[in-house]
């Protein structure tokens, strides 16, 4: 099993949020952070605004911020929210042509290993996910500069 990037990303934006309780965070930020696309950003974005995770504020000076503590948002319901589904194999699917189907219990041992994974996905909260030091410090996610890409080209034979 494999979690999509949506997910991926998802996972990454409310934690960096969240170590930011006391200001919006932007797109652009997160995006520098994490060296990861803002275009995926804002459908992830979209996406946790819609599930009621975080609130967008729009304009300028707009940004994100989440809309219930870390403690309160769990693991397992973004996962589920941000994965298309959870079919391991094509017998999952109700159009299944498998030949075995309704008779061969990889579907039921299958069923059981994904049930198993989100159940244990729904013990922790986004609260367990920040990073932390040893001693329970939390520890920030630094902010990225921009990357600076140099349109010259030395020429041949030249310094």
């Amino acid at each position: 099993m494999r979690l999509t990037m949506m997910t991926d990303y998802a996972m990454r934006l409310l934690m960096y949020v969240a170590q930011h309780p006391d200001r919006l965070c932007t797109i652009a930020e997160v995006a520098r952070a994490y060296g990861i696309s803002e275009a995926h950003l804002m459908k992830v974005t979209h996406q946790l605004g819609l599930a009621g995770w975080i609130e967008t504020v729009r304009g300028k000076g707009g940004g994100m911020r989440l809309a219930y503590p870390p403690e309160e948002i769990n693991v397992g319901a973004v996962v589920r929210r941000m994965e298309p589904d959870f079919q391991m194999a094509e017998c999952f699917r109700d159009d299944s042509r498998c030949s075995l189907a309704g008779t061969c219990g990889l579907t039921g041992i299958l069923g059981e290993a994904v049930a198993a994974f989100l159940e244990r996905l729904d013990r922790y909260t986004l609260h367990d996910l920040l990073p932390r030091l040893p001693d329970g410090t939390l520890v920030m996610i630094p902010d990225r500069p921009p990357v600076q890409v140099s349109t010259r080209t030395a020429s041949p034979g030249k310094a």
